[in-house]
């Protein structure tokens, strides 16, 4: 493929599609529920709720910039944020290791990460396990689990049509899409090129940034009775519709941040591809009465960026992500 292409997720190696069927067939075949951020069990009086993720192709970029300081962040972030969405308090969060071979200073790096995300995110460290496996893993691989607890009236449901669409700001690129985005930075240069827009900073450094923590949302969610929350991870803004069967339309969506124009531009993304790739900039959503939806932006960064109607998909612009 030339410089000059149109770049997609799964030119890059990531079909989408192909991605949601392997992972419909297995929830169907071990009967698992199905589009939730978090699986809910009743423990009498309280949910127990499990989220688990990892980081991805992230891992690739801290790998050439031997920088694994923030990808423990990331993981924490991954799990907790999916726990957020659903409504519910993470407690303790547990990490699995795996590696071709162990290096101390690796493992330090990783584990000083999922520290400070820990802390970010006020949730207990409870252990982990870290395995050693050269013929199934190159390099190594990082992922978590996090538990919560919630009572049955602080867990979310479904948006309703009518409601306000409120948003909050990413970091970046968080943990999603980074296969596209390596490849679009190999067409820049590498990793090791000045960001156009922060000569300070390397391309692949702006890739690092991690994720952003948003367990700090659901109190203030909780107080303006927000109805359905969504993490917006793998699939970019279709996430919205995880929120349940409705027409999301994004009106005024939060400033794009320079990375995102940087992927544009390097790999000649399409724009629809782009935003059922990357948040955009908008890492989390909720949907609540508008009444609510002023008063809940003054009290955090978001702001109201749109509206839920009757329909399905997601309408951003002249763009449809159905």
């Amino acid at each position: 493929m030339s410089d000059d292409e149109e770049l997609t997720y799964a030119d890059s190696g990531v079909d989408i599609e192909a991605s949601e069927a392997a992972t419909a067939a297995l929830v169907g075949a071990a009967g698992e529920g199905e589009g939730d951020y978090a699986g809910l069990v009743d423990i009498g009086g309280q949910y127990l709720a499990l989220a688990t993720d990892g980081v991805g192709t992230k891992l690739l970029v801290a790998e050439a910039l031997d920088d694994y300081s923030t990808v423990g962040i990331d993981c924490v972030a991954m799990n907790v944020n999916d726990l957020v969405a659903a409504g519910v308090e993470p407690v303790a969060f547990v990490d699995y290791l795996a590696v071709d071979e162990p290096d101390d200073g690796t493992a330090a790096a990783v584990g000083e990460g999922l520290a400070v995300g820990a802390e970010r995110a006020d949730v207990a460290l409870v252990g982990g396990e870290t395995a050693v496996m050269p013929e199934v893993i190159k390099g190594l691989d990082i992922a978590g689990t996090c538990a919560g607890l919630a009572d049955e009236d602080d867990l979310f449901g479904e948006a309703r049509a009518g409601d306000a669409l409120v948003g909050f700001p990413s970091t970046g690129i968080h943990s999603n899409g980074l296969t596209l985005a390596r490849e679009a930075a190999g067409r820049a240069g590498g990793y090791d090129e000045p960001f156009p827009d922060d000569s300070e900073r390397t391309v692949g450094e702006v890739l690092l940034e991690p994720t952003r923590i948003y367990t700090d949302l659901l109190d203030p969610l909780a107080d303006h009775s927000a109805h359905a929350a969504a993490h917006v991870t793998g699939g970019g803004w279709t996430n919205l519709s995880r929120m349940g069967s409705f027409r999301y339309e994004i009106t005024d969506p939060l400033p794009v941040p320079p990375v995102f124009e940087f992927v544009a531009d390097a790999g000649n993304v399409p724009e629809e591809e782009r935003y059922r790739t990357f948040n955009m900039g908008m890492g989390f959503v909720a949907a609540l009465d508008p009444a609510d939806a002023d008063d809940l932006a003054a009290a955090t960064d978001g702001a109201v960026v749109g509206h839920v109607t009757e329909g399905t998909g997601v309408g951003v612009g002249g763009l449809a992500l159905d």
